[in-house]
């Protein structure tokens, strides 16, 4: 066996999942007793998901129920990068994104952990917003996704492309 084997290092999210975690949330928070009459919203503005309420503690919940949508639609809070909340008029407001896509600084972390603490005889280059790991050995490539699984990184990653 003389061809190497590879693999791709990624950071994704399914917007669909994004959006329906979305409209369950807001269907929450319009049902919920503890939301009424506070003004308690959450939509897309653009990229950005901005949820409102009128309160400090009532937007930290409307960002908490949406965070729970999340998790119950497999989608990992490390992809959702959410500010602190901030007071605009008479509301209080918090601006969350969504990360794709691997890093700079994060993709030059994982290369040297990958480096450091793999297999020997196992590459791994920066492409773009992801990272491809070669070895000659398959086990090897074993070795590297359950090393990068363990570590603790403050992006969600998915191993695609496994050749």
């Amino acid at each position: 066996m003389a061809s190497e084997s590879t693999f791709d290092v990624v950071s994704k999210v399914d917007k669909q999942e994004i959006s329906n975690a979305l409209n369950q949330a807001q269907k929450e928070i319009s049902q919920r007793y503890d939301f009424r009459g506070v003004g308690a919203e959450a939509d897309f503005s653009g990229e950005k998901i901005l949820m409102k309420a009128n309160s400090e503690e009532r937007v930290k919940a409307v960002l908490d129920v949406f965070q729970s949508k999340l998790v119950k639609r497999g989608i990992s809070l490390k992809s959702l990068d959410s500010g602190e909340p901030y007071a605009s008029g008479k509301e209080y407001r918090i601006e969350a994104s969504i990360k794709e896509g691997i890093a700079q600084d994060q993709a030059k972390k994982i290369n040297k952990l990958i480096k450091d603490e793999g297999p020997k005889g196992v590459k791994s280059q920066i492409q773009g917003d992801e990272l491809r790991v070669s070895s000659k050995s398959r086990d090897d490539l074993q070795d590297v996704i359950s090393l990068l699984k363990g570590a603790d990184l403050d992006v969600d990653l998915q191993f695609i492309n496994f050749r």
